[in-house]
């Protein structure tokens, strides 16, 4: 699995009215990786710890950007300060439709994709096995 930090999705030329010019994405996985994903979701930050840096999964490859996912009482998304360290801010709840979504990517392959929040935040989250939307 792959993460990389997208600053001008206009350059794939997939860029719409739907898509931000910035994005993270999850990418390059099979089913074993999105079920690995799911459980560390669940199981970092959902039972218990505050915290999850999504960078240092064994499994996940980190292409030019680091993520934490952190607990939060309201939902603010991906956000960033320096372009290379990025947070993502949800709620418990947040984080539970977050596992719901890319369950199905772990029961089976998927050619499609899935956006991980849908908030008025300029940096979209992408959970796609070919990294294409």
């Amino acid at each position: 699995m792959k993460l990389e930090y997208l600053k001008d999705t206009t350059v794939l030329g997939h860029f719409s009215d739907e898509v931000n010019e910035q994005m993270i994405r999850l990418y390059d996985f099979d089913a074993n990786e999105a079920k690995q994903f799911c459980l560390s979701v669940q199981q970092l930050i959902i039972e218990g710890q505050p915290s999850l840096n999504v960078s240092l999964l064994d499994f996940v490859d980190s292409m030019n950007c680091q993520l934490e996912f952190k607990l939060c009482e309201s939902d603010e998304g991906i956000h960033t300060i320096d372009q290379k360290h990025f947070i993502c801010d949800l709620t418990v709840d947040r984080y539970k439709k977050m596992i719901e979504l890319c369950t199905p990517f772990s029961q089976h392959k998927s050619r499609g994709f899935v956006w991980l929040y849908s908030l008025d935040n300029p940096i979209d989250f992408l959970f796609s096995p070919h990294g294409t939307w």
